[in-house]
């Protein structure tokens, strides 16, 4: 279960990163567009993966490219959801995104609905609504409104694991998928931050520093770890993908709401809370449904 901690650890890490981001001078989209080459390489190097599927006729080339577009898109919605709503809530949001991709697996994929997954779905739909509830008191600074990028987040990751499963049904090796869709992020990322560092040349914004490089990277490291360390938890205990999956989420909750509450003081609401505790029984209910 050691797999299973570090990935649970280096999630949460990734949003800690995220959160002392401004902080420290650091600019997100650079941060992010490094992370991308660092997750390239990586992959590269301890995966190895084989990427001749790829030029068959029928590759999800699609797919693919849409995915390398949401990453992306995706990691800077959550690094704003982690300054405005905090690391507990949107590591939450981001463990409850296996709600929608349920739904999606039950519409496009045929999956079959059974009771523990209904009673899981309704306890996590609950979920949800507790933790998108946030008092006016509560608020983040500014006035920033943080349901509207929890929201996002949430349904984000949903659309990104239906993509993986239709990556996946499609005969692509998750390994190879990952490092193509990796390497395309990292390009357009590249495109994107070269022609804002020109357009902001003048007044100095945007400008490409390695101070920021070296938080990508760092980022990237820890952000292929939590990938890394859960393949390897699955294949450490290939007959218990749900122990994995559960350990992972749960995980990952009460890490995050450890490091959130203790460490940043983020405010959690009376209703915050009770959603969490619905959030973990959720997990556990999807958890035994898949045994």
């Amino acid at each position: 279960m050691i797999n299973v901690l570090l990935a649970a650890c280096c999630s949460v890490l990734v949003s800690v990163l995220l959160k002392l981001a401004r902080r420290h001078d650091i600019d997100v989209a650079q941060a992010i567009g490094w992370n991308y080459l660092a997750a390239s390489v990586l992959c590269a190097l301890l995966l190895k993966p084989s990427l001749t599927t790829l030029m068959q006729p029928g590759a999800p080339w699609v797919s693919l490219l849409g995915l390398a577009v949401v990453l992306p898109t995706l990691f800077l919605v959550l690094a704003t959801s982690v300054r405005r709503a905090g690391i507990v809530l949107t590591d939450i949001a981001q463990r409850l995104s296996l709600l929608l991709s349920l739904l999606a697996a039950f519409l496009l994929f045929g999956e079959t609905a059974s009771a523990l997954k209904l009673g899981g779905l309704a306890l996590g739909l609950l979920a949800v609504l507790g933790i998108l509830w946030r008092p006016q008191s509560s608020g983040a600074a500014n006035g920033e409104r943080a349901w509207p990028v929890l929201l996002t987040v949430w349904a984000g990751l949903a659309l990104v694991d239906v993509m993986l499963k239709h990556i996946a049904a499609a005969g692509t090796p998750f390994s190879a998928s990952l490092l193509v869709c990796f390497g395309l992020a990292f390009a357009g990322m590249a495109v994107w931050l070269i022609i804002r560092a020109v357009a902001g040349r003048k007044s100095g914004q945007g400008r490409l520093t390695l101070r920021n490089c070296a938080a990508g990277l760092l980022l990237g490291a820890i952000n292929f770890g939590n990938i890394l360390f859960y393949v390897q938890a699955h294949r450490a205990l290939p007959g218990q993908p749900a122990v994995v999956f559960a350990s992972m989420n749960i995980g990952v909750v009460v890490l995050g709401t450890l490091v959130g509450v203790l460490a940043f003081k983020e405010p959690l609401s009376r209703l915050n809370r009770a959603a969490i505790a619905l959030a973990i029984l959720a997990i556990v209910l999807l958890a035994l449904a898949k045994t």
